[in-house]
């Protein structure tokens, strides 16, 4: 995909990546800069197990009541699982950020992805973090190091941009992320980092970002695995000028769209860019009782390995898609079900229909392949993304830590 440009930058932020030594010869620390308070909002992950710097990123929205100045994210180490030194060494991350920046600790956010249960050598961090600060730009290239810096086996970095105007001005809505695997939608399944120029209260922004998450972040699924470190975070500084977003007004349908666009597009690169995956699955399923039980069926089929092993070859074996949905806890008659796969109906009233098995194999190899099930048993509906799975997939986890 192309970098980010100038017009893509929301005004008044600053960013700075640099190696660090937590991984060989790679970009591993980054920070993002509002070089004033910025309204905040974050939604982390529901994982019973939590890294140390999530434990400390929530207690630091909730002690600066939502006014944040700086995230600082590590990649190679996810302190996660290691004890009352980790949280220490996410509180030092923090101190020494603030110290650099002339601001309370507490308006930092700080978070970590890689390995869990391996100690933070966070002396790495801290020798690295004054120089880092020192040299951050408000430039598309200091930017673009940022997107590199929170990899771990991403093979790409990933990004997206909106802009829109009220009264006007000019706002801009710019954002990264990471994951391509430990991804199951449960808020959410990666570290996603959004900043915008637009003047919005804490409360309208989080309230913004739970619409967005819902439909993408929390729609998207690579192995079903929910990470210990999931978090997304938006700030908003409000130097576009631009008047302040209110809850009833255009502004914020606007704002609101643009966010979700945002965060779409970041939620698709990931699924995109799964471990191993060779092409993205797009799975909707029509006509359920309700919006929950559409999901759960929908995420039941997405995290299926045996689909999704269909699907890696091309296999239009569409008995599994029936299969799983049967086993999603949900309540539906069989013998009411359609389902299309790559666009060709494969299954009518929970029955095989005739179609031509060749034609559709070479459709199922596309980078996108929609299924549609049809349970035909009331008016709701829902959709998730998916990857297929490949003998890649097993190999990048089999050998993540050794």
């Amino acid at each position: 995909m192309p970098r980010p440009g100038p017009q893509d930058l929301p005004k008044g932020f600053t960013f700075a990546a640099a190696s660090c030594g937590l991984k060989k010869s790679a970009l591993d620390l980054g920070a993002i800069v509002s070089e004033t308070p910025s309204a905040a909002a974050a939604m982390f992950t529901k994982n019973l197990v939590q890294a140390a710097p999530v434990v400390l990123s929530k207690d630091h929205l909730r002690r600066s009541r939502t006014r944040m100045r700086a995230i600082v994210v590590n990649s190679g180490n996810a302190n996660c699982a290691t004890g009352p030194s980790g949280y220490a060494a996410s509180k030092q991350t923090a101190r020494e950020t603030a110290q650099q920046l002339g601001c309370s600790p507490d308006q930092v956010l700080v978070c970590s992805t890689g390995v869990i249960g391996v100690p933070l050598k966070v002396g790495k961090i801290l020798g690295a973090l004054p120089a880092l600060l020192r040299v951050r730009q408000a430039t598309a290239p200091a930017f673009a190091k940022v997107t590199r810096a929170i990899m771990t086996t991403d093979t790409r970095p990933k990004w997206a941009a909106e802009h829109f105007r009220i009264g006007g001005k000019s706002v801009r809505i710019l954002g990264c992320t990471k994951g391509a695997g430990m991804i199951q939608p449960n808020m959410a399944t990666m570290l996603a980092f959004i900043v915008t120029d637009a003047a919005i209260t804490p409360k309208l922004l989080a309230s913004a970002l739970r619409d967005a998450v819902d439909g993408t972040f929390n729609a998207i699924t690579v192995d079903g695995d929910t990470s210990t470190n999931d978090t997304v975070a938006i700030l908003a500084n409000g130097a576009s000028k631009a008047r302040a977003i209110r809850g009833t007004a255009t502004d914020y349908a606007s704002f609101a769209e643009a966010l979700a666009e945002v965060c779409r597009r970041l939620a698709l690169a990931i699924v995109a860019d799964g471990e191993g995956a060779t092409r993205v699955i797009e799975i909707e399923v029509r006509g359920a009782k309700t919006e929950r039980d559409a999901k759960t069926i929908a995420r039941t089929i997405a995290n299926s390995p045996l689909v999704k092993t269909a699907l890696a070859g091309g296999d239009p074996n569409w008995g599994r898609i029936l299969a799983a949905a049967g086993r999603a806890g949900v309540q539906f008659e069989p013998s009411r079900v359609g389902i299309d796969l790559a666009g060709a109906r494969v299954c009518r009233n929970g029955l095989e229909v005739s179609f031509n098995e060749r034609k559709l194999h070479r459709r199922m190899l596309s980078k996108y392949v929609p299924i549609r099930m049809d349970l035909r048993s009331g008016r709701a509906t829902a959709r998730i993304w998916t990857c297929d799975f490949t003998g890649d997939y097993i190999r990048i986890n089999a050998s993540y830590r050794t």
